[in-house]
């Protein structure tokens, strides 16, 4: 599914539209820095039903968050140097808790990573964003 965004507007009827195609609750966020992967988590979120205040979780490596369904984590992992790093502060706990995992920057841990998840991969071309969700 391919979504062209040209207001941050757009970024709640997308988010609607990516919710009701959920099917994991491993969702991965692929995009260069700056792409605006922390604030179509944060929409993803307010979609969802959260009411917390959502912030990037770039010093804290994660952040939890509570929609009504139950918890969220929310990973920024650009910080982390190793996979190892990722086992040290419990990664696999968070993956196989059953609660949605939002991920930056999953390439650092993919040898970790569940087989079943999605991608969302946001490409920034000036004020236009693609948003590719699988």
């Amino acid at each position: 599914m391919e979504f062209q965004i040209h207001s941050i507007e757009e970024l709640n009827s997308v988010a609607q539209e990516i919710i009701s195609q959920l099917q994991q609750k491993i969702i991965l966020l692929e995009g260069e820095m700056g792409a605006g992967k922390t604030t179509f988590i944060k929409v993803l979120l307010q979609e969802m039903g959260s009411t917390d205040e959502i912030s990037s979780p770039t010093f804290s490596i994660v952040n939890e968050y509570e929609i009504p369904e139950g918890k969220v984590f929310h990973f920024d992992l650009y910080r982390i140097k190793s996979e190892e790093e990722a086992l040290d502060f419990g990664i696999e706990e968070y993956l196989y808790s059953g609660h949605y995992c939002f991920i930056e920057w999953p390439d650092k841990i993919s040898d970790l990573l569940p087989e079943k998840h999605h991608t969302i991969k946001i490409i920034a071309e000036g004020n236009q964003r693609t948003i590719i969700f699988v």
